[in-house]
């Protein structure tokens, strides 16, 4: 993987891009760290498909009911 400091991405950016298209990603590192990576929009959808369904939906959707029993218990009491 092709590794760049981001003034020269910034001054390549094109290049990168078109790298990225040819499914060939690129580091972007910032004070010699890496920051991001730029990848071809395929890896991108697989990493973060856009058709995860929220944990509501999730929750909604499983086949049996969750039976949640409260504490009886009385709460403690708080100094303030």
């Amino acid at each position: 993987m092709k590794s760049l400091q981001l003034r020269e991405a910034k001054a390549t950016l094109s290049a990168v891009i078109e790298a990225a298209e040819n499914g060939h990603p690129t580091t972007i590192t910032k004070h010699g760290r890496p920051a991001a990576v730029v990848v071809p929009v395929a890896d991108a959808r697989r990493i973060y498909p856009v058709d995860r369904p929220s944990l509501a939906e999730f929750l909604l959707g499983m086949p049996e009911a969750i039976d949640i029993e409260r504490d009886p218990s009385p709460m403690r009491d708080i100094d303030l």
